[in-house]
């Protein structure tokens, strides 16, 4: 089975801090899942950036609001549906070549869950436990134009293409809704294209976001529509399986 490392740390980090009668510091997760300080400290601020920690004012770690007994089965949904959506996400990568991620909404970012990569030697990095932005990001729009998420009060430019004005942003996510699919034209990263569409459960609620993401001398702008269609009928499908009780 394919396990993704800087998951399993995050879970055994969680494991340690639940079990644990009050806060934790940074080192003591470190020793615990034997890695450098830096790392432990990278882990646990992402997921209270996620909202499965807190900080205390003197830097240690508590359980966060999802981790109060009626949030719990969050996470565990959360580990069900990269489970689930393996297959899709190899599909993704067998018809574009390019690398295929899957990402949550965790407040006012886009937290990646897992990542496929392709075999083109310049491909995009984001491995799981990245934070992104919302307005710029493929995935991050999924859950601006699909899940009802707040366009953020501020919106940093990363590269001459963000939409940094609400309401043209406002306007392209309108545009979004209405052909299936959210798109990264080089907005976070120069020379990256990317399209993304929404996972939904059988209630139809967009739980994640799934998306391709390549360089954009290999994606043409005619190319990008093209994927779009295609990841968004990739995530169609995988909602219907999910209605029907199968897996991903």
């Amino acid at each position: 089975m394919n396990v993704v490392q800087s998951l399993l740390k995050g879970l055994r980090a969680l494991d340690l801090i639940r079990a644990r009668p009050g806060p934790v510091r940074a080192t003591e997760v470190a020793a615990q899942l034997e890695i450098d300080k830096a790392s432990a400290s990278r882990i646990l601020h992402t997921l209270a950036q996620a909202g499965y920690l807190e900080q205390t004012p003197d830097r240690r770690f508590v359980p966060g609001r999802k981790l109060l007994p009626s949030q719990a089965p969050q996470l565990v949904e959360i580990v069900r549906l990269r489970e689930h959506a393996g297959s899709l996400m190899a599909r993704l990568v067998g018809r574009s070549q390019e690398c295929a991620h899957l990402a949550v909404l965790a407040g006012d970012r886009a937290l990646y869950l897992d990542a496929v990569e392709s075999q083109h030697r310049l491909r995009v990095d984001h491995p799981p436990g990245t934070l992104a932005p919302l307005h710029c990001t493929a995935l991050g729009k999924v859950f601006l134009a699909y899940a009802c998420a707040s366009i953020p009060r501020e919106l940093e430019r990363y590269t001459p293409r963000t939409i940094t004005d609400p309401e043209l942003l406002a306007a392209h996510l309108r545009s979004s809704a209405g052909q299936g699919y959210t798109i990264d034209d080089e907005e976070y990263s120069l020379g990256v294209r990317c399209v993304a569409a929404p996972l939904r459960d059988g209630a139809g609620r967009v739980i994640a976001a799934v998306g391709v993401s390549g360089a954009a001398a290999r994606i043409s702008l005619d190319t990008l529509a093209d994927l779009g269609a295609f990841v968004r009928l990739e995530a169609d499908g995988f909602g219907r399986v999910q209605m029907a009780g199968g897996g991903g």
